[in-house]
């Protein structure tokens, strides 16, 4: 989708871009039709062939909690999880199969 986008925002064709690239139209053409994946290198290639600079972004989760100082604290906070999990009611399930019968005549 990017691939496509990109090439039509900059009035490019397939052949164009491949051309640029130093590919083939059909290898463009599986990209846009996710027929293939291009690696990251190869989708900067693309870009760059366009006349764009490709950015990754990596975000990091946040969270409310610091890391924990320790391996002992780290422990803790594992058990604490896992005594919350064993906490939860579960739900018994019933001996008898719940479905309907079928007959055959």
């Amino acid at each position: 989708m990017l691939i496509k986008a990109l090439r039509h925002r900059k009035g490019l064709t397939q052949v164009e871009l491949a051309r640029r690239a130093g590919t083939s139209q059909p290898v463009i053409s599986a990209y846009e039709h996710a027929h293939r994946d291009p690696t990251y290198e190869t989708l900067r290639k693309l870009v760059e062939a366009a006349g764009e600079r490709l950015e990754l972004d990596a975000v990091q989760p946040r969270s409310d909690l610091p890391p924990p100082a320790d391996e002992l604290e780290h422990a803790r906070r594992l058990l604490d999880v896992l005594s919350l999990a064993d906490a939860i009611p579960t739900r018994r399930c019933s001996a008898v199969l719940a479905a309907p019968r079928l007959v055959s005549t």
